[in-house]
């Protein structure tokens, strides 16, 4: 069922109502991920190690760390399927404006709770609440915003729109990379320590009241004619009409998520593993961020050119045969150079597929489903495997005495993701038929 031109771009949708969910989002993204930058820090003070402490090692300290980390995915799913399904009842911008205060409210209080020295017990478990609500938070944001951004964006330009999806998380892992290496170049690393990595996440909770004025703005796109017919079942019915293309999201936003948390642990990897120092191993993130941002892009708008899957497939196989030649190089080269050209190249390539993938999932949802399956499938694959990746290839590389323990890891994601992708129908308007052609 195809719909006029003028009504599959309503002109009550400007450029800078895009511009603002795509903020909000990296705002969102930066709170989130800026605890993975500063795993090593916040370790320290809530789970130290020595008398008195909480463990008895610097691997018990980092273990420590990043199952907090993970403790943010456990409520993704639950906050895709809440948020997602007010979303698809009531709208974009209120679901949108809902998961941005839980995420500002949560950012804040991560950043004042007291250190175990001062609390106790109380400051690991009030470090683990404070997650779960950003778990939360987050899960119910990807779907609504990447909904919108589909709903939003000019047919012909739809995959650019929807790039930004993937381009604002890495803005938030630009921004985030860059107070890093801010805050490690004024401070010692005592201060650092102490009380830098709270710093950034206060910054992160500054933004608050204007992402929600600039939300508050958003025109709704919910009751927008669609490119697809109107869907009008519920319930488990949903599954089953979409059990395919939920599976298919599943896989490939799997190896997504371990590509791109294996990438944000490179800050990580370099310090404990390669033992370099913090400068340059937060430049790695400030480098992901800056080369994902424009593949993302790049992906989105050569794949409204050529087509979805040329854009998602081509550079996910490139990926795949780089990775184990790019880990290699990092760790016996064992210099800055290495770290950051070898993680930029994996950058531009695991972006231009996620920047294509994004408006093709979003493209072969209907409307009434869209926010609430995006917002699903994304936040289960970011909740099984973004919130155990980091902790696996740590644990991996303690238990084997290997540095490259990561890249396997990451090839079987990989490989898995590049299959899904291979199953995954063409969606682009300008490789579709006339009569199939949304917006034609």
């Amino acid at each position: 069922m195809a719909v006029t031109d003028a009504a599959s771009e309503p002109p009550r949708i400007k450029r800078r109502h895009v511009t603002a969910a795509v903020i909000g989002n990296a705002l969102e993204f930066y709170d989130f991920t800026t605890y993975a930058f500063f795993a090593i820090q916040i370790g320290h003070a809530f789970f130290p190690t020595g008398a008195g402490g909480f463990v008895n090692s610097e691997f018990g300290s980092l273990m420590a760390s990043l199952g907090t980390f993970g403790a943010g995915f456990a409520l993704r799913p639950v906050g895709g399927i809440v948020i997602g399904s007010y979303a698809d009842r009531v709208g974009r911008r209120p679901a949108m404006i809902l998961s941005f205060t839980l995420m500002g409210a949560a950012i804040f209080a991560l950043a004042l709770i007291p250190s175990y020295h001062s609390i106790g017990i109380a400051a690991p478990i009030l470090a683990v609440t404070a997650r779960l609500v950003q778990g939360f938070a987050l899960g119910g944001e990807v779907g609504p915003t990447t909904a919108y951004l589909v709903e939003a964006a000019p047919v012909k330009h739809r995959g650019l729109y929807a790039s930004w999806q993937s381009a604002s998380q890495s803005i938030a892992s630009m921004v985030g990379g860059g107070v890093g290496v801010l805050l490690a170049l004024i401070l010692s690393a005592a201060h650092l320590e102490d009380y830098g990595w709270r710093i950034a996440f206060l910054l992160g909770a500054l933004t608050l009241p204007f992402g929600l004025m600039i939300r508050r703005s958003l025109p709704e796109t919910l009751h927008a004619p669609d490119h697809l017919p109107e869907y009008q079942s519920g319930g488990i019915a949903i599954i089953r009409d979409h059990f395919r293309a939920i599976v298919i999201g599943l896989l490939i936003l799997m190896g997504g998520t371990v590509a791109t948390y294996v990438l944000t642990y490179m800050t990580t990897f370099a310090r404990t593993t390669l033992n370099m120092a913090a400068s340059p191993s937060f430049a790695a993130t400030l480098v992901n961020g800056l080369f994902g941002l424009i593949a993302s892009l790049a992906g989105g708008w050569l794949s409204d050119i050529y087509g979805r899957r040329r854009l998602m497939l081509i550079p996910r196989f490139a990926f795949l045969f780089s990775v184990y030649p790019i880990f290699l190089l990092i760790v016996y080269q064992h210099s800055t150079m290495a770290l950051l050209v070898g993680t930029a190249l994996l950058s531009i390539l695991l972006n231009i597929s996620s920047g294509a993938f994004y408006v093709a999932f979003g493209e072969t949802l209907p409307k009434r489903v869209r926010g609430v399956i995006f917002a699903t499938v994304y936040a289960t694959s970011i909740a099984f495997f973004g919130g155990t990746t980091q902790p696996i290839i740590a644990w991996l590389i303690h238990v084997t005495d290997n540095p490259l323990a990561p890249a396997w890891y990451l090839l079987l994601a990989t490989a898995l993701s590049v299959i899904a992708m291979l199953k995954m129908a063409e969606s682009a308007p300008v490789h579709l038929s006339k009569a199939e052609s949304p917006g034609q």
